[in-house]
Formats: C-alpha cells, structure tokens, sequence
C-alpha cells in the first residue's frame, strides 16, 4: 500500500469582480471668450427698448439665454406681453443688436414663458 500525501492545495477563491472604476467628474471649463461675447450680446441688447415700458430687454429680463454656436447665435427671450404691439420692431432690434457682435447671423427665439416684472426688479 502507498501512502499519498495529504492534498494541501486549496481552492481558488470565488471570483469577484471589482467595481468598474468611477469616473472622476471634470469640472466645467470656464470660456473667458465666450463670456466676454455673452456680454458683448448684452451690452449691444441695453440699446434695445421697450417703448411702452422706457426700459431695454436686458433691464426688463426679457432675455432668458444666449445660445453661441460658432455659425449662429440664437437669442431666446420673451415679450412682457403676449400681444405686445412692438414685439415685430423689438424682436428686429434684437436680431440686428446681437449681429453687430457676432459678425453671423441670429436666430430669435420668443418663448412662451410670461413675464414677470418682479425679474426685473420691479414692484408696484
């Protein structure tokens, strides 16, 4: 009779898989250039007044952002009523203002958000 020796390896563990890495978020880059055009718009947008109310749309909050795309530029805003009789002229003004800055054209976009006037700062 042959004696064996004992069986001394031992089992592979189970195997676990180790949690897929976690991608560290990047944070946003900050585009100098694109703020400084962003507020070029706006400067350029303070010549643009509302003649019932004598206040420009930057004044007033009517521009609610500023879309920058290196071949247009889109303007969304709204009006501070909906069937404001100068919104054709103002939206008009609007377009010219911003493609004076941006050297493209620009697209104006009203939406259909209602104006408040506590956004601009005003109380009755």
């Amino acid at each position: 009779m042959t004696e064996t020796a004992p069986n001394t390896t031992r089992p592979a563990p189970p195997f676990t898989a180790s949690p897929p890495p976690v991608p560290t978020p990047v944070p946003p880059v900050f585009d100098a250039e694109r703020r400084a055009t962003e507020l070029a718009i706006l400067d350029a947008l303070r010549t643009v007044v509302d003649p019932e109310i004598g206040m420009n749309v930057v004044e007033l909050a009517l521009i609610k952002q500023i879309v920058l795309s290196p071949n247009q530029t889109e303007i969304k805003m709204i009006l501070t009523t909906p069937f404001c009789p100068y919104a054709g002229a103002m939206i008009q003004q609007v377009k010219e203002s911003t493609e004076e800055v941006v050297g493209h054209p620009v697209k104006v976009t009203l939406l259909a958000e209602r104006w408040d006037p506590r956004d601009a700062g005003l109380v009755w």
